[in-house]
């Protein structure tokens, strides 16, 4: 086992792989990650799918059954991941059932109803039906229109990984939503311990939308904070947690047997080769968060990652002094937020298409 990873799990944070494909799931190689990594959770997305069915032949069975079946590319899209997200669910049900959150694997609902709110709880539904494992997490976008929608689906029984959350004003809208679907569930009769959450936060692409302004902008002052935007964000929302999660509405909710929607540190890969490539791995370091890393930053966390303590708490008046020296300069952060959520709704509709193409180019070869 990686001593490094080990020492941060051991510091409360939960690895989880941003990863999945029927190899992973057929080779041992998803649980080789559990055992020998400290990986004990999984996230995907549309783009890790589309690779992973045009990169291997280990759908091509299951797919030239359903084209033979009569299926739309929609319906195979649906069969071939949500059966791997239960295979997968499998695989980490020992870890899920030996610790409170973990061994958790998030499907995401079509990218494509990210401004649709009826529309993004009836598929977070069906895939949770469809999945049909409580260590199962369906992602939802925090958009405004996703908001409501989270609360249905935690009102539900739903565990939910919220995604797409960029700034902290967000957040709270997010911890809210997710309290009023705890309220739902409790007057429902449903049993709270069942519910699990956690709160999706991106991190990499914050530094990546604001390093651009700051370089236009491009005095020696604005050019003196690059690189360090994403970490203090990350820390603001943490204290934003960590107020919600002490609040007398959150105790109400934890005496009927309510878990904690845990902060999620994601896109974490580093996109500016100039920076540590376990920047926002170190840099984030906090007891009951979890940090869903694509393999190359596992890999690299392994090899020469850091844990120097917890890098988290009690910084927000330090990031927010920062946040207030970019404003200075003349980073305009409500527009930063607002580019990131449309591009990052954007991106979720580009995976999508791109997952579609990819299988009907797998159906086509399979009728032909």
């Amino acid at each position: 086992m990686s001593d490094r990873l080990k020492a941060l799990a051991d510091a409360g944070v939960s690895i989880w792989l941003d990863d999945l494909s029927r190899e992973r799931i057929e080779t041992g190689n998803l649980a080789e990650l559990v055992d020998q990594k400290s990986v004990v959770g999984v996230t995907t997305n549309p783009t890790i799918f589309a690779s992973a069915i045009s990169n291997g032949e280990r759908y091509d069975a299951q797919v030239r059954k359903l084209v033979a079946d009569g299926a739309d590319v929609d319906k195979v899209i649906f069969e071939l991941t949500t059966d791997d997200v239960r295979n997968a669910c499998d695989i980490l049900a020992p870890v899920s059932a030996s610790t409170k959150d973990d061994g958790r694997v998030s499907i995401e609902v079509e990218p494509t109803l990210a401004n649709d709110t009826p529309g993004t709880i009836a598929s977070a539904k069906a895939l949770w039906t469809a999945v049909d494992r409580p260590n199962a997490l369906i992602k939802i976008p925090a958009t405004l229109e996703g908001l409501p929608a989270i609360t249905e689906a935690i009102g539900s029984g739903i565990s939910v990984n919220v995604t797409l959350i960029f700034s902290t004003e967000r957040y709270r809208a997010v911890m809210d939503a997710y309290l009023a679907g705890l309220e739902q569930a409790a007057d429902a009769g449903i049993d709270l311990s069942t519910i699990r959450s956690v709160a999706s936060f991106f991190v990499s692409r914050v530094d990546t939308e604001i390093d651009a302004r700051l370089e236009k902008i491009g005095s020696d002052e604005a050019l003196g904070l690059r690189g360090k935007a994403a970490v203090a964000n990350a820390r603001l929302a943490y204290a934003a947690f960590e107020e919600v999660f002490s609040s007398d509405r959150w105790q109400a909710l934890k005496g009927k047997g309510a878990n904690v929607q845990r902060p999620l540190w994601a896109s974490t890969g580093v996109k500016n080769p100039e920076y540590p490539d376990t920047l926002y791995v170190t840099d984030l370091v906090v007891a009951d968060t979890v940090n869903t890393m694509p393999e190359k930053t596992l890999e690299a966390f392994a090899d020469h990652g850091e844990v120097n303590g917890d890098m988290v708490t009690g910084r927000a008046q330090e990031a927010q002094e920062l946040f207030d020296q970019l404003a200075a300069v003349g980073v305009d952060l409500d527009d930063v937020f607002l580019v990131l959520e449309s591009e990052g709704v954007d991106k979720f509709k580009a995976s999508w298409i791109e997952l579609v193409e990819t299988v009907k180019g797998q159906m086509a070869a399979a009728a032909s």
